[in-house]
């Protein structure tokens, strides 16, 4: 009993010693810092997350580069106090993380338009968000009136870019002034062809095939008709509109910055538009040829 009671109390110190210093070993000020930096309230954490998923998609919505829209919503976390996120973006989905509790989150994107101008607005918005103009729900609300905002030109605008900018590119590729018109109408007509197809069936690929058969029917008939004389150029000039260049410039811009995947999908995309213009005007010429 004696020999007990003398070692009991180096026991009992050798063990709390071991427990202080196990303490102050997981209690270090870095990781401390870290979890305030990161944010302790899921609350806010979910709502920081669907801020930057919300502009992730309307920039991939409406035009951006992938890089930009990682960047953008990356950029939005850290100002809104999420430091350490993870994005990861191609062209039909976002999926986005950040180093805490909350599981990663998806959004799908099924849709996808051009529209710079949005793209500038969400751009605006994480600008002022990290210049402390914004408040998390400020930056939301603005977000979703980016998101509800109608498309900055009407359709009919649209249609006459379209059949003038198809007019001009006649000129350009050596066609005469007598083939202007020609060119102007295809053009219109073909650009109506592709909102009107694209509404019926939801298959861009048969929208634009169906546009460039109408633009090489119309073409062979304004031929006939004697409007115009050279009718490839006429041909070249209306199909013009259909050609995905942004898609192209996407492409190549992911591809240069690293991101693989979405350039080589983007790019794939733009063969198949591609391919079924060709295939549109392959069909005509094959008939009335």
């Amino acid at each position: 009993m004696i020999q007990w009671c003398r070692t009991t109390p180096i026991s009992l110190m050798k063990r709390s010693l071991i427990r202080l210093e196990y303490i102050r070993h997981d209690s270090s000020p870095v990781s401390q810092v870290e979890t305030g930096m990161i944010g302790s309230n899921p609350t806010e954490q979910s709502r920081v997350i669907a801020i930057c998923l919300l502009a992730g998609k309307i920039m991939l919505q409406s035009g951006g580069e992938t890089y930009r829209v990682e960047d953008t919503m990356k950029r939005m976390a850290a100002a809104l106090g999420l430091p350490h996120s993870h994005s990861y973006v191609v062209p039909t989905g976002i999926f986005f993380s950040v180093d805490a509790t909350e599981p990663a989150k998806l959004i799908r994107i099924s849709e996808r338009t051009t529209d710079l101008d949005k793209v500038s607005e969400v751009n605006a918005v994480s600008r002022r968000i990290g210049q402390g103009e914004l408040s998390a729900q400020e930056a939301h609300d603005l977000l979703v009136q980016i998101e509800g905002k109608p498309s900055s030109y009407s359709t009919a605008v649209q249609l006459m870019a379209a059949a003038l900018s198809s007019g001009c590119f006649t000129i350009m590729f050596g066609g005469g002034w007598s083939d202007f018109l020609p060119a102007l109408i295809c053009g219109g007509i073909g650009y109506a062809a592709v909102i009107a197809f694209h509404r019926l069936v939801r298959v861009k690929f048969f929208a634009e095939l169906t546009a460039s058969f109408v633009i090489g029917i119309l073409a062979f008939l304004l031929i006939y008709m004697g409007v115009g004389h050279e009718r490839d150029k006429i041909i070249i000039g209306s199909v013009m509109p259909l050609v995905p260049g942004l898609l192209i410039t996407n492409a190549v811009r992911d591809l240069m910055a690293g991101h693989l995947v979405s350039g080589l999908s983007k790019g794939a995309e733009a063969f198949l538009t591609a391919f079924a213009i060709g295939t549109g005007i392959a069909v005509v010429f094959s008939l009335f040829m």
